[in-house]
């Protein structure tokens, strides 16, 4: 069986690029989008360019996962979680042991709206997702995500879970979290963080 080639148009000026590129040698572009900084600043316009990119690439190679976390990373940057969600699960498939797939994934869940307001079955997915994501990389934006869940949605609704969210926000600081983490956390999000935490 022959190998399927592994290129793409380069989402910035629509070179033929390798997928494994880390940037367009032409326009000095990102090819594959891998963290949410990496797409902070990009305008609304880019990310469609760079999610059209990927959406070819991916009809011809549907089974890489780093194309499929660059995808919906654009849409979580344009707020189109339900389809960031298509793209995170669609990369947790492909590979498993991507921590930040799943913390994404997670944030993608909560559809732009506060914990508090999200439903149970939505919660738990989330949940699951964050623990996966700790199992992997105990990274602390990771506990410090599941104490923002444990507090907006239960500590509010009354509602009692093991840990709560005080000891997922110490876990959180004791493996350490910055402050620029938490505000792209919130920033993902597009709600306020609470003042409790």
């Amino acid at each position: 069986m022959a190998e399927t080639v592994k290129q793409m148009k380069c989402p910035g000026c629509g070179a033929i690029v390798a997928i494994g590129q880390k940037e367009c040698e032409w326009c000095h572009n990102p090819i594959l989008i891998t963290s949410f900084n990496s797409i902070y600043s990009m305008t609304g316009q880019d990310l469609k360019k760079y999610e059209r990119s990927y959406q070819e690439a991916v009809d011809q190679n549907p089974n890489i996962p780093e194309l499929n976390k660059s995808m919906g990373l654009c849409y979580l940057k344009l707020r189109l979680y339900e389809k960031a969600l298509i793209s995170f699960e669609k990369a947790i498939e492909d590979n498993f042991d991507d921590s930040e797939t799943y913390y994404y994934a997670a944030l993608s869940l909560l559809n732009g709206k506060k914990a508090f307001n999200t439903s149970r079955k939505s919660i738990d997915q989330a949940m699951d997702f964050l623990d996966a994501a700790i199992q992997i990389e105990p990274r602390g934006i990771y506990y410090y995500a599941l104490s923002y869940i444990k507090y907006d949605y239960f500590e509010r609704k009354y509602l009692k879970t093991v840990p709560g969210y005080v000891e997922c926000y110490k876990m959180a600081a004791d493996v350490g979290t910055s402050e620029a983490d938490i505000a792209m956390m919130y920033e993902i999000l597009g709600v306020d963080r609470p003042r409790k935490i």
